[in-house]
């Protein structure tokens, strides 16, 4: 498994924009496929976005297509999740998680390991 550590959420006014960063422990970031998925209060964990170990496979959740962006940089074995035009509805506590490649991006339950979560707030 891979140990994840979030960062960079905070309030953020409506139409504002947010880049959230996980940081990844060990030598073996590379190997696995990365995941966001977010819960806001009275909700399951939902998936956000996800990215494939070289990058070239990326996908969004409907929800947050055209305005999130994801991205790693395995030399520095980060992952990135750029917010833009942010919505009321995306207020949550953000999750960083990682998989082993071969299974589906939206399932929380292929993924090994998660990020304790940061929490992002979108006013109005």
């Amino acid at each position: 498994q891979v140990q994840l550590v979030e960062s960079g959420g905070r309030l953020v006014q409506a139409g504002g924009s947010l880049r959230l960063s996980c940081a990844a422990s060990g030598r073996t970031f590379s190997d696995y496929s990365m995941g966001w998925f977010r819960q806001a209060p009275g909700k399951e964990r939902e998936f956000v976005a996800g990215i494939s170990t070289g990058g070239n496979i990326i996908t969004y959740a409907d929800s947050v297509k055209g305005r999130f962006t994801i991205s790693r940089n395995n030399a520095q074995n980060t992952v990135y999740l750029q917010m833009n035009s942010l919505k009321l509805e995306d207020t949550a506590v953000y999750y960083c998680a990682a998989k082993v490649p071969g299974s589906s991006y939206p399932n929380p339950s292929n993924y090994n390991s998660w990020g304790q979560g940061t929490q992002v707030t979108v006013s109005s």
